[in-house]
C-alpha cells in the first residue's frame, strides 16, 4: 500500500499581514508570508495557509519569528498570462518561536516525468524533477524539485514512475519571464532543494 510522507517545517519572521484567501468545508483560510534565513543570508520568501482559528491562538504579528509545521501543497492558478503552478504551506501548527531559522522538508512521492540533468554556467551538476506526492483525499501536489551533484546524477538515472524519498529545504527564486506578447515580467518561482534522495519501494 503506498505511505504518504509530506512533512514540513519552517521558522521565520512573518514578512507580510495575513489575508483572506479562501473558505473550506466552513474554514477561512488566510496567506501570508514567512522570510526564512539560509546559512548564506538569503531570504526565502514562503507562502503560508493557516486557519483563523490557528491565527488567533497564535497571536503573531508582522516581523515576530514564527514556527510552522504542515504540509507543502500546489495548485494550478488560471490568469490572463496563463496557468500558474502555486506552491504554498499548508500550516497544522503555528505559533511564536525563539528558535533559530529553521526549513526542512520530507517528501515521498512519484516522478511524474523524466528528469532533466544539466549543469551549471559554473559546471556544478544538477538535475529538475517534478514529484507528485498523493494526498489522503485521492489527490496529489505537484512540487518541483532541485538535485545536486551525486544526488544530481543518481536521480537523472531514474524514469517517470519511480518512487523517492527526499529530504530538502523549501525555497523561492527570482526569474524574468519572457512573454508572448513581448516585454518581460518577473516572477517567483517556489522549489524543494533536495539534499538526500533515494528509491522507495512501499
Amino acid at each position: 500500500m503506498e505511505y504518504i510522507i509530506n512533512q514540513v517545517r519552517l521558522c521565520g519572521t512573518l514578512d507580510s499581514a495575513p489575508v483572506f484567501s479562501h473558505e473550506n468545508h466552513g474554514r477561512q483560510f488566510y496567506s501570508f508570508f514567512l522570510a526564512v534565513e539560509r546559512l548564506s543570508g538569503t531570504l526565502d520568501r514562503l507562502r503560508v495557509l493557516a486557519d483563523q482559528s490557528l491565527l488567533r491562538e497564535a497571536d503573531c504579528a508582522w516581523g515576530e519569528r514564527v514556527l510552522v509545521t504542515g504540509q507543502v501543497r500546489s495548485y494550478n492558478q488560471v490568469t490572463e498570462t496563463g496557468r500558474h503552478l502555486i506552491i504554498s504551506v499548508l500550516a497544522a501548527s503555528l505559533e511564536l518561536s525563539d528558535e533559530e531559522p529553521d526549513d526542512r522538508v520530507t517528501l515521498t512521492g512519484t516522478l511524474c516525468r523524466d528528469p532533466v540533468y544539466r549543469r551549471t554556467p559554473l559546471g556544478r551538476e544538477i538535475c529538475d524533477g517534478m514529484l507528485a506526492v498523493s494526498r489522503s483525499c485521492r489527490r496529489s501536489d505537484y512540487l518541483p524539485c532541485i538535485f545536486w551533484g551525486r544526488t544530481a546524477r543518481q536521480i537523472a538515472g531514474l524514469t517517470a514512475g519511480a518512487r523517492i524519498t527526499l529530504t530538502g529545504r523549501l525555497q523561492s527564486r527570482e526569474y524574468v519571464k519572457v512573454l508572448p506578447e513581448g516585454g518581460t515580467e518577473r516572477r517567483t518561482a517556489y522549489e524543494i532543494s533536495a539534499v538526500t534522495a533515494e528509491l522507495t519501494r512501499d
